[in-house]
């Protein structure tokens, strides 16, 4: 059996932002169209080192993907000066179940989590969005950035973090980056300095409280979360889930999972009804998105195996045609 070995530069060569939210709105709409089996994701403690080790498998019938991811999140490893992030991702053959190849999963998980905040922003922020706020400043803000600017004209962006030192690199790269990323890039000082001008929010934090105040907003605002993934994690302000059309990736995933969401559900604020639909429901065209310039909108992702599958089995198609990555003999 040959498998294909896949190493981050090689996923990063083979598809690009735009692919990859083409790619995931596709995902997205069969998931909530019952044509994908998705189980929850489960989760391995390591309490020792305060990390979780998430496996996650998925099945697209209609596209004929398969296969899984193992992604540990160890947020001590900034100390280690490690990434925070390590991923793999095994695509399967969906015809004889064999496995096909095994690559980097650590930018493949930026780059779907990028492409899910972009698919998010095109159907649900206002078309007249320049100004982005970007929350942490780590491997997934990088990306966020990236897939806002692909779906919108931003002008002007801030970025805020607890560690100054960590936003000024992230300021430093992005300004290099070139189109669509714009060169206006700012450290805010404060998370008010951040959003107040912002037509686009995207918080990317590990936080287990709001990273901003809901009255700093300004009206018709859209907010990607992509950041919480426990019940006990939260980066959105109570008050602002709650006046907010909310949009999930997975009704079932984000209700098991979701602290913006389920904090504000156990608090009594909002019901489980609260949440208007998933983004594959918009997507396919089943529910409206944005419906007026004033409406604020809030798109909550705890990431699903549906965008790292459908991703990794265009990378691998891609990396065939364009001969990327090495075969290994099993």
């Amino acid at each position: 059996m040959r498998l294909k070995i896949l190493s981050r530069n090689d996923v990063a060569q083979a598809v690009n932002m735009a692919e990859a939210i083409k790619t995931v709105k596709k995902a997205f709409i069969q998931l909530s169209s019952g044509k994908a089996d998705v189980p929850l994701r489960t989760q391995i403690q390591v309490k020792k080192q305060s990390g979780v080790t998430l496996f996650m498998p998925a099945y697209l019938a209609e596209s004929e993907a398969m296969g899984a991811k193992i992604v540990s999140i160890f947020p001590n490893n900034q100390s280690k000066r490690l990434p925070t992030i390590h991923a793999v991702v095994i695509v399967v053959e969906t015809e004889t179940g064999r496995p096909l190849s095994i690559m980097d999963g650590t930018y493949l998980t930026a780059l779907r989590t990028g492409a899910a905040s972009g698919v998010a922003t095109d159907l649900l922020s206002r078309q007249d969005s320049r100004v982005a706020a970007i929350f942490g400043a780590g491997t997934q803000s990088r990306t966020q950035l990236e897939a806002i600017c692909t779906v919108r004209p931003i002008e002007e962006v801030w970025v805020y973090d607890v560690e100054l030192k960590t936003a000024l690199a992230y300021v430093k790269e992005m300004k290099t980056r070139g189109n669509p990323i714009p060169e206006n890039i700012f450290i805010a000082k404060t998370p008010k300095q951040a959003v107040c001008e912002a037509d686009v929010i995207c918080a990317a934090t590990t936080s287990s409280k709001p990273v901003f105040n809901d009255e700093d907003l300004k009206p018709g605002v859209h907010i990607n979360g992509i950041g919480s993934y426990t019940p006990e994690m939260q980066e959105i302000p109570a008050r602002t889930v709650v006046r907010s059309k909310v949009v999930v990736d997975s009704r079932e995933a984000s209700l098991a999972e979701a602290g913006d969401l389920i904090i504000s559900i156990e608090g009594g604020l909002i019901s489980e009804q609260h949440i208007y639909g998933e983004i594959g429901e918009v997507a396919a065209g089943k529910i409206p998105g944005r419906e007026s310039e004033g409406e604020s909108t809030f798109f909550k992702s705890v990431g699903l195996a549906v965008q790292d599958v459908a991703v990794a089995e265009l990378v691998l198609r891609r990396a065939k045609s364009l001969d990327l990555g090495f075969n290994v003999e099993m």
